[in-house]
């Protein structure tokens, strides 16, 4: 007799067998084919976890499927090592607008120079002055602008004087200004609670794990019913597993609550904030 632990490993497993395959055979995603075969070697520890998953998910179309494309997805691309990498990409994002915006700067300084050199010292050098000159020359290669904008801006360029359109300089100031005002903001739920800590830790994967369910739920167009949650030592195994985290590293039930606690606190703390705010401001 097949027991339901069996029937809901071998829905599980087959779903992780499959994405495998379908990966591999598609040269795609060697990262997640990782984190299956970690899931797919230490199956006697995840028994318990997929029962739960597979009797509060299996009714609901594509939910199962779902919550594991989140959990792959989670352990391949917010490990605690590519958190890690995501904070130093956003470091060098901040730095190199700071660096944009003092070239910028000190390019409209030159430029500025140039004209008044061209204006003054009896010399020209042919260069360009005109915005649309230098759109037309930075996009010579482009077929589409040639073949459709070209002709239309260049028009538009002989109709209005010089006075209308802005100078060189002008154009570098305002890249300078955009540099130098630019907020540096994730792109998405997932990666802005990956990076939210003041350093990549586990409790930053956890996360980023949590949001992702969040993201993958039926109210913002997903597959995973909002009304089911998991116990706390099931996600913590499958953290263990997914991250193939050492005895010494892994974590446990009242780890994951604790946690939880803690982010629901935040929530509430800033939900508080917002209410004050919005208080205030309507008085």
């Amino acid at each position: 007799m097949v027991t339901p632990s069996q029937i809901a490993k071998d829905a599980c497993e087959k779903i992780l067998i499959d994405d495998r395959r379908y990966n591999i055979e598609h040269n795609i995603w060697p990262s997640q084919v990782v984190v299956v075969d970690r899931l797919l070697s230490r199956s006697y520890e995840l028994l318990k976890p997929y029962q739960e998953l597979h009797r509060k998910l299996h009714r609901h179309s594509r939910a199962l499927l779902a919550f594991f494309d989140v959990l792959l997805g989670a352990a391949a691309l917010w490990n605690p090592e590519k958190i890690a990498l995501a904070r130093a990409a956003r470091a060098k994002l901040i730095a190199t607008n700071g660096e944009i915006a003092l070239k910028a700067a000190e390019l409209e300084q030159l430029l500025r120079q140039r004209e008044r050199l061209h204006d003054t010292s009896g010399f020209s050098s042919g260069t360009h002055y005109h915005v649309v000159e230098l759109i037309e020359a930075a996009a010579q290669d482009n077929y589409l602008f040639r073949s459709h904008v070209q002709e239309p801006l260049c028009a538009l360029r002989f109709k209005f004087d010089l006075k209308y359109w802005p100078g060189l300089p002008e154009v570098m100031q305002a890249l300078a200004r955009d540099a130098q005002d630019a907020a540096t903001n994730a792109s998405d739920p997932v990666t802005a609670a990956a990076t939210a800590g003041r350093r990549a830790s586990l409790v930053d994967f956890f996360k980023a794990f949590f949001a992702g369910i969040e993201e993958n739920g039926i109210s913002h167009g997903g597959f995973l019913p909002s009304h089911i949650n998991f116990t706390d030592a099931t996600f913590a195994a499958l953290v263990n597993c997914a991250l193939d985290l050492t005895p010494e590293e892994s974590v446990d039930g009242p780890y994951v609550k604790r946690l939880r606690q803690g982010m629901r606190d935040i929530q509430k703390a800033a939900k508080s904030r917002e209410q004050v705010g919005d208080a205030d401001y309507l008085a």
